[in-house]
């Protein structure tokens, strides 16, 4: 999936306060799009060495960048600052609330490129933007489901419409674990292997119950029984019951399933009169932690059920040995 694209504004609006920003022309250049999550400062560009200029980026003036400016001549910053401005730059911010540069001001407004300054030191700066682009340009999907945390484990319960999906997230909930989202989840891809799932803002932590309507989750059980995001570990399909269904009895062959390119466990639930769901899934979450810690039910049973046949069948050929007298 493409990463999306947002603007400026966009941006302002989310990091205004954290990071103490100030537009030295407010409203300008704020439907410019941001097409990449990096940001870097010019270097050399500003010496004249454009082959290798990331002008896509949001690019940042530090001390050392506002002082090699102000000690060029009014021509020479002039024309370094017409070049600079000449390429398609989404924004440019100056740190540690630094004057500006005689002509700065004016040439990124000619330019149509937002000027912004903040307070922050530069390294300050760079460590509180890069975690909002990343999460901003996340690859994202969304996903038709419920999603929890049971017992600090992310489950996402999936399956056709009217199988028991929230019925079953309710009971969670109850239980004492915790609704991060229900029938919408949206999912967001973080690094290489980590899904962070969340609702959507106008219907998160409400529930759909059929039968009852809409049910506000904190309202009923308390601040305590939601949360905003969380990692999502295991797909929790529920099916209704087949009898001609193969179903893995072991757990030897762990079934798995791909969300955004993340590939996480799936664990096929089949349903039918009586059996508790609930129990199950706090199993299922619980059985995830054990192999997480290096513990596998199956596979320890495996090699104590293979151990015993090995030792039966030494027997055997032990006693076959001692009772032939030809």
């Amino acid at each position: 999936m493409p990463a999306p694209k947002v603007t400026v504004g966009v941006l302002l609006d989310r990091l205004r306060g954290s990071l103490q920003l100030e537009e030295m022309e407010p409203g300008s250049g704020l439907d410019r799009i941001v097409g990449n999550p990096e940001v870097s400062s010019p270097g050399l560009v500003l010496a004249g060495y454009v082959k290798r200029f990331s002008a896509e980026r949001l690019q940042v003036l530090g001390e050392t960048e506002i002082t090699y400016l102000q000690s060029l001549t009014p021509p020479d910053r002039k024309k370094i600052l017409e070049l600079f401005f000449s390429f398609p730059i989404p924004a440019v911010f100056v740190t540690k609330g630094q004057r500006l540069p005689v002509g700065l001001k004016e040439i990124a407004s000619a330019a149509g490129v937002p000027l912004i300054r903040t307070k922050l030191k530069t390294a300050e700066f760079y460590r509180r933007i890069k975690p909002v682009l990343e999460m901003e340009f996340a690859p994202t999907v969304s996903l038709h489901g419920s999603l929890t945390d049971v017992f600090g484990v992310g489950l996402f319960f999936t399956g056709k419409s009217g199988i028991g999906k929230s019925e079953c997230v309710l009971d969670l909930v109850e239980r004492g674990h915790r609704l991060v989202a229900d029938d919408l989840v949206i999912t967001s891809k973080r690094g290489n292997d980590v899904l962070i799932g969340r609702g959507h803002e106008l219907q998160r932590h409400y529930m759909e119950i059929r039968g009852v309507g809409l049910i506000d989750i904190p309202a009923i059980f308390g601040i305590r029984a939601v949360r905003q995001q969380k990692r999502i570990e295991v797909v929790v399909q529920l099916e209704e019951w087949d009898q001609h269904a193969v179903v893995e009895r072991l757990g030897l062959d762990v079934e798995t399933t791909t969300i955004l390119g993340v590939e996480l466990p799936k664990i096929t639930v089949f349903l039918n009169p009586g059996k508790n769901i609930t129990v199950i899934a706090e199993v299922i979450a619980l059985n995830h932690l054990l192999r997480y810690s290096g513990i596998n039910a199956a596979e320890t049973f495996n090699e104590r059920l293979v151990g015993r046949m090995k030792t039966a069948a030494a027997s055997n050929i032990k006693a076959y040995l001692q009772e032939d007298h030809e």
